[in-house]
C-alpha cells in the first residue's frame, strides 16, 4: 500500500477524516504496524494532516470545503451537534455561535486544531438521543432537534451553576411556539428533574410573553 493507492481509496469512499482502523478497513491484508509506520514517514512529509490523535485528513484537497460540523463528528465519537451551535442555526437564537458545541457519551473534552475549538459535553446513555442525520454544506451531519438541542441547552447550562433568563437569552418566540412542547419534556425526563421545571417555565414564558 502506497500513499497514492491510500489517497484514492480514502477519496473514492468520502473518508475526507478517517482514522488508522478505518485504513486497516480498506486494506485488511496490511498490517497494522505497517500503516502505523507509513503513517510516521508520510505525516513528517506533509502528506496528511493530524486534527487529534488518530483522526486525519489528507492535505491535498485544494477543491473540498469540509464544514466544521462535519469535523466535530469525526473528531469524537459519538456525538451529535447540539446547544448553542445547533439553536444558533436553527434560529432560536439570535447569536452565531463562535465554537461548535455537541453531546456525546465519552468524557468531557475540548479539542482546536485549524477548523476552530470543539467542544463535547457529557451526558448519561439513556439522554443521549433526539439526533439526526442532517445534510449541512452537502456533509451528513449527526444533529439535534430542536427540543433536543433546547433541552441540552437547559440541562447543561443548570448543571454548570447558571440560572436561564429567557429574555436575556433572546430565544425566538416564534419557532419556540412551533416546536413539540410534549416531546421537549420527554427529553427533560431524561436528565432531572431542574430541567423538566425550566422547560415547563420557558413554555409559559413564551405563551404569555407573546
Amino acid at each position: 500500500m502506497d500513499f497514492y493507492t491510500l489517497s484514492s481509496k480514502l477519496k473514492s469512499h468520502k473518508m475526507y477524516l478517517f482514522t488508522l482502523k478505518d485504513v486497516k478497513n480498506l486494506f485488511p491484508k496490511a498490517k497494522l504496524k505497517t500503516i502505523k509506520n507509513n503513517f510516521t514517514r508520510w505525516l513528517s512529509k506533509g502528506y496528511f494532516f493530524r486534527l487529534k490523535r488518530d483522526v486525519y485528513e489528507i492535505v491535498e484537497q485544494p477543491e473540498l470545503k469540509i464544514p466544521d460540523l462535519y469535523v466535530a463528528n469525526k473528531l469524537y465519537i459519538p456525538s451529535y451537534i447540539s446547544l448553542e451551535t445547533a439553536l444558533s442555526i436553527y434560529g432560536m437564537i439570535p447569536d452565531v455561535a463562535a465554537n461548535v458545541t455537541s453531546v456525546t457519551t465519552r468524557p468531557t473534552r475540548t479539542f482546536k486544531n485549524k477548523y476552530g475549538c470543539f467542544f463535547y459535553k457529557t451526558c448519561q446513555k439513556r439522554a443521549f438521543v433526539g439526533y439526526m442525520v442532517f445534510l449541512y454544506e452537502g456533509f451528513k451531519v449527526l444533529f439535534a432537534d430542536k427540543e433536543k438541542a433546547l433541552v441540552d441547552f437547559f440541562y447543561y447550562r443548570l448543571r454548570e451553576g447558571f440560572s436561564v433568563d429567557f429574555a436575556e437569552e433572546r430565544l425566538n418566540k416564534k419557532i419556540l411556539k412551533k416546536i413539540d412542547w410534549k416531546k421537549t419534556v420527554r427529553y427533560a425526563k431524561l436528565f432531572n428533574n431542574k430541567t423538566v421545571i425550566t422547560v415547563k417555565k420557558c413554555k409559559e414564558y413564551v405563551n404569555v410573553n407573546s
